[in-house]
């Protein structure tokens, strides 16, 4: 099951990337996301350029996670990492609930709840390795 987690997680930061990049460069509009409050082209940068940077990172963790990047990341720092993005994304999952955006509800309130089981998963996976 963690090897599924793991492999999803990459592929779906992987897409959230291009997503991001998308909404920057005006590909896709931004009032579909930031629960559709966004209301100027700087506020928008603001906030994708800190979405993009974060999911960023989340890529990275998936990609060592998954065993596509071989790096030296402590045990300890890993599973606390995605203890972390578990709250996050949960918390985000909740967020998209109230979103103003139909769009945003439909499409992003699953994938945050998907990418809060995975980091779940990945976490207490790595907990029992380590106990």
């Amino acid at each position: 099951m963690s090897r599924i987690a793991a492999k999803g997680m990459v592929l779906i930061f992987a897409a959230i990337v291009i997503f991001h990049l998308l909404v920057l460069t005006s590909v896709i509009p931004f009032t579909i996301v930031g629960g559709g409050r966004i209301t100027s082209q700087t506020e928008m940068y603001q906030l994708e350029t800190t979405a993009l940077l974060l999911n960023i990172f989340f890529l990275f963790i998936a990609l060592v996670q998954a065993g596509y990047l071989h790096l030296r990341v402590p045990s300890r720092i890993l599973t606390a990492v995605l203890w972390v993005m578990f709250g996050i994304f949960l918390l985000n999952t909740v967020g998209n609930l109230f979103s103003n955006s139909q769009l945003e509800k439909l499409i992003f309130t699953p994938i945050t709840l998907i990418l809060a089981a995975f980091s779940a998963i990945l976490a207490m996976n790595r907990t029992s390795k380590t106990a």
